[in-house]
């Protein structure tokens, strides 16, 4: 064999070897690097706290698992939700939410949009060659995963996309086994590519919530994290009534405070922030201020409280409870809801499979048994139900 044939094999040989570890373990290993368990002691758990728990309906507003090489169905050993786990920590309803893209070097102060580490993601994870260069089809591809698995589960995991569909998930759920419901959300309606048409592909597909930014400033508005972090640009408040209009609930995660504002005042239907904290327990310039917390009660939305270290200043059950607390203190129970940030990145102390860390962390700060009820799952449900009717005219 010929020098130059053997360089030619041996770089088939190098690229075949390249290509079997990005198709196996490396997307795997990246992912165990960024969601993580920490591994610090869990508070007990009493019997009166797993009781209660077991009768509870519980929705958490936003977790990123769809990004992720990993089937729904199976319980895997590394991240934070998955079917299996769910139906352990007795999940009725779970948000998920489409991430198409994310600067490298990510930050909470300031990011542009000129770089994405989420192509890498797409191309290492094999997604179709569509969405390694469409933030549009990422979203319809985890739209398409969802429906997949969905219809793998043979019932266990159901796609709700309206208030009649929630209705009857809540009532099979009295039964056993008990299915567990997934809705759709996206993180950032950059995925709309400029084009308002997009809003009907993705509503078409089964979203029906979004935040307008994630990381960076986009078309529509300012990021709390982005490098100017202004307000709603026109097409952003084209976008925020057509989606009212809908039928699809606006999230103020991410938003710059100037957006939110904007937001707020021009809300005709309830507006959630899906995840994050307050600012009162955890000073953190994406967690809300006490006006916006009184901004989101106004409207009839609900705030969603993350378990990670940068929404509750700590990772402990203990600070979510605190949070929550803050919330209830400020506007009333019925404006508390869950917001896990579940395999978003993010270090937590507990899976969704342990859900009751937060239950007696709720009994320990004082909470009532209906507050609680409230707070885990009812409060997000009442928003959903109203949220999701399509609208039409200018009346709130």
């Amino acid at each position: 064999m010929s020098r130059t044939r053997r360089v030619g094999w041996g770089v088939v040989f190098l690229l075949l070897f390249a290509a079997a570890f990005v198709l196996g373990p490396l997307p795997t290993m990246v992912e165990k690097r960024m969601n993580v368990i920490d591994g610090k002691p869990l508070i007990a758990v009493s019997a009166r706290a797993k009781a209660l728990h077991a009768t509870l309906t519980i929705v958490d507003l936003h977790a990123d698992t769809l990004m992720w090489r990993r089937n729904l169905d199976d319980r895997a050993s590394h991240g934070h939700v998955d079917l299996p786990r769910l139906e352990q920590g007795n999940v009725a309803l779970q948000v998920l939410s489409s991430v198409t893209k994310s600067p490298q070097g990510l930050n909470y102060d300031a990011n542009g949009d000129d770089s994405d580490s989420i192509t890498a993601l797409a191309v290492a994870q094999m997604q179709p060659p569509r969405t390694w260069f469409s933030l549009a089809e990422r979203s319809l591809w985890h739209a398409h995963k969802l429906d997949e698995q969905a219809a793998q589960s043979k019932g266990a995991l159901r796609k709700v996309a309206d208030p009649a569909a929630i209705d009857a998930l809540i009532a099979a759920r009295r039964g056993k086994p008990a299915p567990v419901g997934a809705l759709l959300s996206i993180e950032g309606l950059h995925d709309l590519e400029g084009k308002a048409d997009n809003l009907d592909r993705l509503y078409a597909a089964g979203f029906r919530m979004a935040s307008l930014t994630h990381f960076f400033d986009n078309q529509l508005a300012g990021s709390m994290h982005g490098l100017k972090k202004g307000g709603l640009t026109p097409f952003g408040r084209q976008i925020v009534r057509a989606m009212e209009d809908k039928g699809m609930i606006v999230d103020i995660a991410h938003l710059s405070h100037t957006g939110v504002a904007q937001v707020l005042a021009m809300a005709r239907r309830p507006v959630i922030s899906s995840h994050g904290g307050v600012q009162a327990t955890c000073k953190v310039n994406r967690n809300l201020t006490d006006d916006e917390i009184r901004g989101v009660a106004k409207t009839g939305g609900v705030i969603g409280i993350g378990y990670w270290d940068a929404a509750v200043c700590d990772t402990s059950p203990r600070a979510v409870a605190k949070a929550m607390r803050h919330v209830r203190d400020l506007v009333g129970i019925r404006f508390v809801a869950l917001g896990s940030d579940f395999d978003g990145a993010t270090t937590t102390r507990f899976d969704t499979s342990q859900l009751d860390q937060v239950t007696q962390a709720l009994l320990d700060e004082g909470f009532l048994e209906g507050d609680i009820r409230a707070a885990m799952g009812e409060n997000a449900l009442r928003v959903l139900r109203s949220g999701l009717v399509p609208m039409h005219g200018n009346a709130r």
